[in-house]
């Protein structure tokens, strides 16, 4: 997205594995001034109420989740960025924490884009984008989400992912060389059926490269119809991209360019508004857009 950043086992057993971690994790960081990333030394599974036939594989343990089934949002998953227009890629919106941009309603999270007049341009819109930097981070796994998307000439929702070492929630580390997971991002202003997937890196000489979009396109409607699954399984040798358990995309990260994929990120949900890569709002862009995520579920092996 950015081209310029329970059953828990109780008992005293798992309390010592927890504080040795605790005392070992972010070697690399010593400084007490810069935001310590989590960790997960070991997969600790959690439970959830789903019912919703989501299946991830036998093999897969579900490690971190929000449903969405509160009434507000959970400040201990999720930091809502508040940002100029204009602030990436030169999109039109601002970020806000109002609840107008960001709320939940009838078990979904909502991120809503709003028009503020009746003219097309830079400081005409607010959004939202929430990330879980500097609460929940993870290295390797299945991330998945069920969303449905917006739609609209110059609207570009994403669901991706960000190194947790990156400056921009204070850590040391810009990007690309930090690296972005993009899980889906959609286009309106291209199709409102297609989704894309992409990686963002620093490639041996230090400069941006990227795996190169690609685009998964539904059978029939658009995905504004209805929700769909959208999973990313992540291990020390590739990346793969689904859709409803379709896999569409791979991409090797095991040479020496790919070392960012080997630490953690953090997840990021947000509905931007124009952009350079994403086309210009119009007359025929209805406002408010939404992008409904039914939830949000990490797995690890």
């Amino acid at each position: 997205m950015r081209r310029s950043s329970l059953i828990v086992a109780f008992g005293l057993t798992l309390f010592a594995v927890l504080i040795s971690c605790k005392q070992t994790s972010n070697s690399e960081k010593a400084s007490p001034e810069t935001p310590q990333t989590p960790t997960t030394p070991e997969v600790t599974s959690i439970e959830v109420e789903t019912g919703d036939g989501y299946l991830p594989g036998a093999s897969w343990t579900l490690v971190w989740a929000d449903e969405f089934e509160g009434t507000t949002i959970d400040s201990a998953n999720w930091t809502r960025q508040v940002l100029e227009p204009g602030h990436f890629n030169d999109e039109w919106q601002a970020y806000t924490d109002s609840p107008e941009n960001a709320y939940i309603e009838n078990g979904n999270l909502v991120i809503r884009a709003n028009h503020r007049g009746k003219d097309h341009g830079m400081g005409q819109y607010t959004s939202a984008r929430l990330h879980t930097g500097n609460k929940h981070a993870w290295k390797y796994g299945k991330m998945a989400a069920r969303i449905k998307l917006p739609e609209g000439h110059g609207i570009w929702p994403a669901f991706w992912m960000l190194g947790a070492n990156i400056n921009e929630i204070g850590g040391d580390t810009p990007w690309p060389q930090s690296g972005e997971i993009d899980i889906l991002e959609l286009y309106g202003s291209k199709d409102d059926a297609v989704v894309e997937a992409n990686i963002h890196y620093a490639d041996t000489y230090d400069q941006h490269a990227m795996m190169g979009a690609i685009a998964y396109t539904l059978k029939e409607g658009k995905f504004a119809d209805d929700f769909h699954v959208f999973e990313l399984e992540w291990n020390s040798e590739k990346l793969t991209w689904m859709v409803d358990g379709e896999a569409y995309a791979s991409a090797p990260i095991t040479g020496d360019e790919f070392t960012e994929f080997h630490k953690e990120f953090y997840i990021l949900l947000n509905l931007a508004v124009g952009g350079t890569y994403a086309g210009r709002p119009d007359e025929t862009t209805s406002f408010p857009q939404h992008m409904y995520v039914d939830w949000v579920r990490v797995y690890q092996q």
